[in-house]
């Protein structure tokens, strides 16, 4: 089911549109080198093949799972020489680019620079993380994103209806509700709804009446594949969208982002620590009781484990999502923070110091200390920061929650 031109890939308007750039690039044959960077089953690698077919120069594939240094110089020999006798470049595409190293990426450089071959790159990880910039700076990206409910649709009902590529011979019936259900399932992936939907079909198939129920569709997908990749963009986007559910008081949000981690995978820990981070750095003393709640959580996940510590962060989330909030103690230590490692180190005042030897004592450490139980509100006006630094303010409270309670002199 494979599209063999433009007119029947399914999604990426922005891209393949009437008036969109990457489209006029194929049409005209026009090319330069780029990486096609987007999820699984998006139609990377549909998009490469329908390339080949459109351009006048050499097309040679290979994926980057299989193919080494030997294999680079050996396709770039040819280029060379398909250069110099023929005078047209060679289309290299390279799938799976990111699994390429530092090393095998470099090779491609030399050849990319003076025009032999055009690079076309296909990956499923962020290019800024997992491509070298030298190399990087010379290809454009495009951006493909997951295939909308109705892609899918579109997708699957061709299946079921094309008699010479697909499942039109089947006969097969099924409702638009059962196609949607399993778009959803698909999340975004033409290759997972292919693939169920094939599957699906099977265990009609041996049916009498050869309809595709909502019990065959579960079977085939199991269950929801939850997009995530707990050492790619994916794990760092959805932390970050449950941090920032959590600062902006969203509590649903919040528990929707800590859902789909823990459903799919993701360390326990991982999460814990990352609360346990936000009750200071986004609560701090606006509610102090979030500080102990996280930490309570991150224990419970390290006694007991999952599925039961599940509720424990969920627990935790909630609070801090419904907590007031403040920045305070993060600001105030970045300040300190800064102070301590940009300025030089200020020797201890004398006044500090314990005097623990009669020698200390000569030197005059610990004289003029105020011992501050001794005043009244435990509070004196010795002077405890470097003379260098005297009056800075680091701490400044804010008006929300138990801060607001809080007086600094």
């Amino acid at each position: 089911m494979r599209p063999a031109t433009l007119d029947e890939f399914v999604g990426q308007e922005k891209l393949l549109g009437s008036d969109a750039v990457l489209r006029q690039m194929i049409e005209s044959d026009d090319l330069a080198s780029f990486i096609l960077w987007g999820p699984p089953g998006v139609g990377k690698t549909t998009l490469a093949r329908i390339i080949a077919h459109k351009t006048n120069s050499k097309w040679v594939s290979f994926s980057a799972v299989t193919s080494g240094i030997k294999e680079i110089k050996a396709v770039m020999a040819e280029a060379e020489a398909f250069m110099s006798f023929e005078g047209k470049r060679t289309v290299l595409f390279v799938d799976e680019i990111h699994r390429f190293n530092k090393a095998q990426q470099d090779a491609f450089l030399p050849y990319v620079e003076a025009g032999t071959i055009l690079l076309i790159g296909a990956t499923t990880e962020n290019p800024s993380f997992e491509i070298n910039s030298a190399l990087l700076s010379r290809l454009k990206v495009f951006v493909m994103e997951e295939l909308s409910g109705a892609d899918l649709l579109l997708i699957l009902r061709r299946a079921l209806t094309d008699c010479r590529l697909g499942l039109g011979n089947e006969k097969l019936a099924v409702s638009d509700d059962l196609l949607k259900l399993l778009a959803v399932y698909s999340s975004g992936d033409a290759r997972t709804a292919l693939n169920s939907l094939e599957l699906a079909a099977l265990l009609a198939s041996r049916k009498e009446k050869k309809q595709i129920s909502e019990n065959d569709i579960k079977q085939a997908v199991q269950q929801t594949i939850l997009k995530y990749d707990k050492a790619g963009e994916n794990h760092f986007n959805i932390i970050s969208a449950l941090h920032k559910s959590m600062r902006n008081s969203d509590c649903d949000a919040s528990l929707y982002w800590l859902a789909r981690m823990l459903e799919a995978g993701e360390d326990p820990l991982y999460i814990a620590r990352r609360v346990v981070r936000f009750a200071s750095e986004d609560i701090g003393l606006a509610a102090p009781q979030a500080l102990p709640q996280t930490v309570a959580s991150m224990q419970a996940v390290e006694l007991i484990g999952l599925p039961e510590a599940k509720l424990a962060l969920a627990q935790a989330v909630v609070y801090c999502a419904l907590a007031p909030k403040s920045n305070s103690i993060y600001k105030a230590y970045s300040e300190a923070s800064g102070d301590a490692l940009n300025t030089i180190a200020h020797p201890v005042p004398l006044h500090l110091r314990n005097a623990p030897t009669k020698l200390m004592k000569e030197l005059g450490y610990s004289e003029g200390y105020k011992y501050a139980h001794s005043y009244e509100n435990a509070k004196t006006d010795m002077k405890c920061l470097p003379d260098e630094l005297a009056g800075r303010k680091y701490f400044v409270p804010s008006k929300r929650g138990f801060e607001g309670k809080i007086e600094t002199l």
